[in-house]
């Protein structure tokens, strides 16, 4: 049986009048790579800051390794290691000398920091100022900080916002690899579908303070969603709801003015020929066609009638 590392019981959280964390209980095993998913002020943040001790939850309780941090806070900073949105380095600092003093703090060696170097692929850039590194760089040295002392869980509170695709790929490459050869748990806070879906062993859907689903992506898929999906646009306009006529679709957003529809069926392979045939009979014309399994991100949209982007 996988060891627990962390585990909160009913924490709770305010704001002056915001309800940031609603009463949220959560277990995470060794060796698990969470995924907390939701748009900008769900609460996501705040129940990073409060596992990672720089908030105290106004009601609950939180231990890690059976630790609290009223009790134990300096064994607990060297067991979690921590990668926020964008971290600020001494400009005039090489790469190499960052890491160098970040080590001094943990009485690290030099064999250390080369190994990190190489792990979050630096070793190319470790004579450099931080000030000339790019986006991606940057967050690759942050993890890289995260990593020197062998921490037992790594936070990541949206790493990778605001980098452009092929540096987000890069620090996916790198989590993905601490996955296979690290004994190292991970919590990673996001609002991109499809980094969830890359990095995590299991993933919780946060929403205005509350847990709403959690699940590996094929329980939540399967649990939680109303079937797959059609997108359309059509040359002309469509008059009768297929939803009527067509067997196996559970739901259609039509959108007059633009042509286009979003269809919610039972399956793709049984629905599509019967939708194609109710084109024809009907004289329209398709411009554009896509069919596709759900996403977590029209699975949010199926639960809170919003995108996991928008505030």
């Amino acid at each position: 049986m996988k060891k627990i590392l962390v585990e909160i019981n009913g924490v709770e959280k305010s704001f002056k009048d915001i309800k940031a964390v609603k009463g949220i209980d959560l277990v995470i095993q060794e060796g698990e790579f969470l995924g907390l998913l939701g748009p900008n002020g769900a609460g996501k943040t705040t129940l990073i800051e409060i596992i990672e001790g720089i908030q105290q939850p106004d009601k609950g309780e939180i231990r890690i390794l059976g630790k609290g941090w009223k009790q134990q806070a300096e064994e607990l900073h060297r067991t979690i290691g921590l990668a926020l949105q964008e971290t600020k380095f001494m400009d005039k600092l090489s790469v190499k000398e960052t890491l160098q003093m970040f080590a001094s703090f943990y009485e690290l060696d030099n064999a250390r920091i080369e190994e990190v170097l190489d792990l979050v692929n630096l070793q190319a850039k470790k004579k450099s100022y931080t000030v000339n590194l790019s986006g991606g760089q940057r967050q690759r040295l942050a993890l890289g900080v995260a990593l020197l002392h062998k921490p037992k869980i790594l936070l990541l509170d949206e790493p990778t916002t605001g980098l452009d695709p092929a540096a987000r790929r890069e620090v996916w490459n790198i989590l993905e690899k601490l996955k296979r050869e690290e004994n190292i748990s991970m919590i990673l806070t996001t609002h991109y579908m499809e980094e969830a879906e890359f990095l995590c062993d299991r993933i919780v859907i946060m929403d205005q303070g509350k847990f709403i689903a959690q699940g590996t992506l094929q329980e939540l898929i399967t649990g939680y969603s109303e079937g797959e999906i059609i997108e359309f646009s059509l040359e002309q306009p469509m008059l009768q709801d297929p939803q009527q006529v067509i067997k196996g679709v559970r739901s259609v957003h039509w959108d007059a003015p633009l042509r286009r529809g979003k269809m919610t069926v039972e399956s793709i392979s049984k629905t599509l020929p019967l939708f194609i045939q109710y084109l024809t009979e009907h004289n329209l014309t398709l411009a554009e066609l896509e069919c596709r399994k759900m996403t977590l991100d029209d699975l949010f949209i199926s639960m809170t009638g919003r995108k996991l982007y928008e505030n």
